[in-house]
């Protein structure tokens, strides 16, 4: 079994790894971090795991936590993995951040645009970024995992192969995404609150959302140049759910089937990426509370542009069910073990 410590387990992501780790048949956790909840049963926290967890909330001591456990995931606020993580933690447990600390490769552009100094910057190099579908080779081999953000893992998966095959402009492309309100945290923001989201869809982050240079590094690395891109982030009034709608002009002339051919090639082995049939556009309900991605796209020739779409839940294959996939590289166990979960509905 793998020991499994979680700190920052009581907000929405911590608590999904808690759901999906539950049902995971190689996984124990035994550490159930918490800052705000120190001392407290985890069920009282979130009674849908009474009679189901019977742990009290710890502290955040990595060090003491990297002696008991196999694999810790840090579910926490931008800057706390890079605080605790050092060299002697890392030679006796694997860290899978689902922060921003490592997703970035140069230092000035996450202290940029986090507005926070990195505290180990000595890691970053050795950090893989998280994403299976491009990176599983080097994630197996991994001891720092840095976990993909939810807007660049539905992003990236959507557009991806396009850039990669040259089928896109890389410096046309726009990106219209759409979140439910658990994208935002557990913590209380007045601007969160029912009669603040409810009836409403508003645009945030214009021009300036934090996930921007995660997408454009990774993109980049598909165009074999820098990429430099509009993202603009919509909160909506919904739990979970990620939707991408993204527009590039194309780089040449293609019909359905080519582009189609190309989806198909790149993902056709990927369990937890589907392309949908032609015509039918993603949506979030169809993903919640699994751990797929669901994509496609339209050619528009009037206007010579490729609109790419992409819907995936934002606390499972956003957060806490990709955390889990890369887990499972890392230990050598099937990637889609425990996280073959049949999306709800209604």
């Amino acid at each position: 079994m793998i020991k499994v410590g979680i700190i920052g387990s009581t907000g929405y992501a911590g608590q999904e790894l808690v759901r999906i780790l539950l049902q995971h048949p190689e996984a124990e956790i035994v550490w159930y971090g918490s800052r705000s909840y120190i001392d407290k049963q985890y069920y009282e926290v979130f009674q849908n795991m009474f009679e189901l967890v019977d742990a009290k909330c710890l502290d955040d001591n990595m060090d003491e936590l990297a002696a008991k456990a196999d694999v810790i995931f840090t579910a926490t606020p931008q800057g706390l993995c890079a605080s605790l993580v050092n060299e002697e933690v890392l030679s006796k447990v694997k860290i899978v951040d689902l922060s921003a600390d490592f997703r970035i490769k140069d230092v000035a552009t996450y202290e940029s645009w986090y507005g926070i100094t990195h505290a180990a910057p000595q890691y970053i190099d050795e950090a893989v970024y998280g994403l299976v579908e491009i990176n599983r080779e080097k994630i197996k081999n991994a001891r720092l995992l840095a976990n993909p953000g939810c807007y660049p893992t539905c992003s990236i998966l959507s557009i991806y192969p396009m850039i990669k095959e040259g089928i896109i402009v890389p410096e046309t492309v726009i990106i219209d995404a759409k979140s439910g309100t658990s994208g935002a945290g557990r913590s209380a923001k007045v601007a969160n609150l029912y009669c603040e989201v409810n009836e409403n869809i508003k645009a945030y982050g214009v021009a300036s959302h934090r996930h921007t240079p995660e997408i454009e590094e990774q993109l980049g690395y598909a165009a074999g140049k820098p990429v430099y891109l509009n993202f603009t982030p919509h909160l909506v009034p919904m739990n979970r759910g990620i939707l991408v709608t993204a527009y590039a002009t194309l780089a040449k002339q293609v019909t359905y089937d080519e582009v189609k051919a190309i989806y198909d090639t790149y993902y056709k082995n990927e369990y937890f990426v589907r392309v949908l049939d032609e015509g039918v556009c993603p949506e979030t309900r169809w993903v919640e509370g699994s751990n797929f991605v669901d994509v496609n796209f339209k050619i528009d020739p009037r206007t010579n542009r490729l609109i790419m779409m992409g819907a995936m839940d934002n606390l499972v294959k956003g957060a806490a069910g990709q955390a889990v996939q890369n887990m499972n590289l890392m230990f050598g166990l099937p990637e889609n073990m425990g996280l073959q979960l049949v999306p709800m509905f209604p």
